[in-house]
């Protein structure tokens, strides 16, 4: 039996779960409850419309639907869905805001630039 991918695995935050503290994941990220403290995917990290985080949020690609209140950082895309709140800085290489959503900070468009390794 071939032996699964860890570092690609998906890491859920179910709506309803609170968490505190720092998130690091070599995966992909997915939040749907709330996290206060700094959240790091070097793959995809998605705030999904119940979701909520007051820290900053750092991805490979990043989706917004719910709300972030902190800096957003994408080596690549960020996509901020339409009933997205992003109160916060923005650094990344491609920025879409889908019509209704709500952004309240600064942008900066950057060149594809690799995110730094996560050690464990």
């Amino acid at each position: 039996m071939a032996k699964p991918d860890l570092i690609r695995e998906l890491n859920m935050i179910g709506a309803g779960t609170v968490v505190e503290g720092k998130i690091r994941s070599q995966g992909s990220v997915r939040i749907d409850g709330k996290v206060i403290g700094e959240v790091i995917a070097t793959e995809m990290l998605a705030v999904g419309l119940s979701g909520e985080v007051e820290g900053n949020v750092t991805g490979k690609n990043i989706v917004i639907g719910g709300k972030v209140r902190g800096a957003v950082s994408a080596a690549d895309k960020i996509v901020f869905e339409s009933k997205s709140v992003v109160r916060g800085d923005v650094r990344a290489t491609r920025l879409v805001i889908d019509e209704g959503a709500v952004f309240d900070g600064r942008v900066s468009m950057t060149e594809k630039t690799p995110l730094y390794e996560i050690k464990h």
